[in-house]
């Protein structure tokens, strides 16, 4: 197994991945090869839109389910015992001072696949995530952003 193809996700989050595939296979599938049979019921399909659209959402669950199973091929669930505080990593919350709005926030680091940057849940692939991955409590950490550089001092390292 490749290091670069393991997906780290929390318990949680691999359970939201499981049950999203569970709901294609079971539901969706389901629901879009009934549209397609009474699609087909219209007659011609060369000038059938409800036929076109609904082999164009099978098409686009199928490709939803290898993705997913593909994916959870190689998930690592992250043990919040595995986990260290003395520099940032996937599973840290990570409390930090930001120098240009004066201000203290608290992001928890996920994986792409988890990150709610609306819930402080940021990427570790994001320019902020990339940044603070590696870094220690007291250091400064710069990143690019839409509007400019940003500068974070890091406060505090916490298992999730």
């Amino acid at each position: 197994m490749n290091a670069q193809n393991l997906v780290y996700l929390t318990k949680e989050g691999l359970e939201k991945l499981k049950a999203e595939l569970e709901h294609l296979v079971t539901v969706k599938r389901k629901e879009v090869g009934l549209a397609i049979s009474k699609a087909r019921a219209f007659g011609d399909l060369s000038e059938n839109s409800e036929y076109d659209e609904a082999k164009n959402e099978q098409a686009e669950i199928e490709i939803k389910i290898a993705k997913l199973e593909s994916t959870l091929k190689y998930v690592v669930v992250i043990d919040d015992s595995n986990i260290k505080t003395d520099k940032v990593s996937v599973g840290c919350k990570v409390k930090v001072f930001d120098l240009s709005f004066d201000e203290e926030c608290e992001y928890t680091i996920v994986s792409a696949i988890e990150a709610e940057p609306m819930n402080l849940k940021i990427s570790d692939e994001s320019p902020l995530g990339k940044a603070l991955i590696g870094s220690k409590i007291g250091e400064t950490v710069t990143f690019e952003t839409p509007s400019g550089v940003d500068k974070m001092k890091i406060l505090k390292i916490a298992k999730m």
